[in-house]
């Protein structure tokens, strides 16, 4: 299993690491990982291996067997044996875009109360998709309320609660294709806001900027039908 550095701290850009073993890939599994693998609609983060003077970008990360966090070449070269210490520098604009793209939709999904059907992530937009018969009449009130709550400047925040809670509390899903994973005794959560002015809280495993204001200005894009029940709204960057 990989330690999930990303996950104490998703500021940390850099970080020393032991090469546990390699998949039949081609992959590269360590100790400790500063890259967040692809999960929940946000990509694999990329970056750099190096050890011994020798660079390998890395192209995405991904899951791999028993909680192993797997590093992916960007080109074949030869692979750090088993037992190398290496450091690990992440691609820090990349990883932040993804960290603001998914704090917003978060808020979006606030702004439009309904179930989510699907989302993606990149590093200029995100997208969700909501169990919505009709269009909204005007998608420059959600284009503002979103914007709105992003310059709150509310914090952002994580906990964790048993799986018994979460079962309690249905409600805290919102996402109807993908449920959060059971059977480990607990679930994160992430919390915009606090207190009186909380003003989300869902399970997520992605990483997240610590305040709304970091999100920036933004714009929603077209809103896209996709099937009889489906709409899909973008969320892009402005800058």
């Amino acid at each position: 299993m990989t330690a999930l550095l990303f996950r104490e701290d998703p500021y940390l850009r850099e970080a020393p690491a032991r090469v546990t073993g390699h998949t039949p890939e081609g992959g590269i599994v360590l100790d400790r990982s500063v890259f967040y693998p692809t999960g929940g609609g946000q990509p694999g983060d990329s970056g750099l291996l190096v050890w011994d003077g020798i660079e390998m970008p890395i192209a995405t990360t991904v899951k791999g067997e028993g909680g192993a966090v797997v590093l992916v070449p960007a080109e074949p070269m030869p692979l750090p044996g088993t037992g190398t210490h290496v450091m690990q520098y992440l691609d820090w604009e990349r990883r932040h875009r993804h960290m603001r793209v998914h704090t917003a939709l978060h808020l979006l999904s606030v702004v439009v109360p309904l179930p989510v059907t699907g989302g993606a992530i990149t590093s200029e937009k995100g997208r969700r998709d909501f169990d919505m018969p009709e269009a909204p009449a005007d998608r420059d009130i959600i284009e503002e309320a979103l914007q709105l709550l992003i310059e709150r400047d509310l914090p952002v925040s994580e906990t964790w609660v048993t799986d018994a809670v979460l079962e309690a509390t249905p409600e805290l899903v919102k996402t109807m294709s993908v449920k959060p994973p059971r059977g480990q005794g607990r679930v994160r959560l992430v919390r915009i806001g606090k207190g009186g002015d909380q003003v989300d809280l869902q399970p997520c495993g992605g990483t997240h900027v610590a305040r709304t204001g970091e999100i920036g200005a933004i714009r929603l894009g077209k809103i896209e039908k996709k099937g009889r029940q489906n709409r899909r709204l973008n969320v892009i960057l402005d800058s």
